[in-house]
């Protein structure tokens, strides 16, 4: 009624038993490793030690429209610019504030499917 285990069926049991108690090792060894590394890193920052508001409160975000400043003309139209005669082409707060809006009948977008200009 009872057959006799193999050779070939201890084996492959030895061996998920072998696989199984090197798999719980390795996990285990990784978890104090990852312990050991956790203790060496700086400890969280106290509360006293957090960043303040200043006193005048939070810092806004300004959003305006701006526009280039226009390149120097010169005196004749034969005489060049030197670099150092351009300066810093900065820009400067527009007289406008509306934000830009898609013209009325254009798509959008390139490839954005639409009609566009007609």
């Amino acid at each position: 009624m009872y057959e006799a285990a193999t050779s070939r069926q201890v084996f492959g049991y030895v061996l998920i038993l072998v696989a199984g108690v090197v798999l719980v090792g390795g996990l285990i060894w990784a978890f104090r490793l990852g312990f050991k590394v956790r203790q060496r890193e700086p400890a969280p920052p106290l509360p006293e030690e957090q960043p303040k508001l200043p006193p005048t409160g939070p810092v806004r975000e300004t959003s305006e429209m701006r526009e280039p400043r226009d390149v120097p003309r010169t005196g004749e139209e034969s005489e060049r610019l030197t670099p150092h005669q351009l300066d810093n082409i900065r820009s400067r707060r527009a007289d406008d504030q509306r934000r830009p809006r898609w013209s009325p009948g254009s798509s959008g977008s390139f490839g954005g499917g639409g009609g566009g200009r007609t």
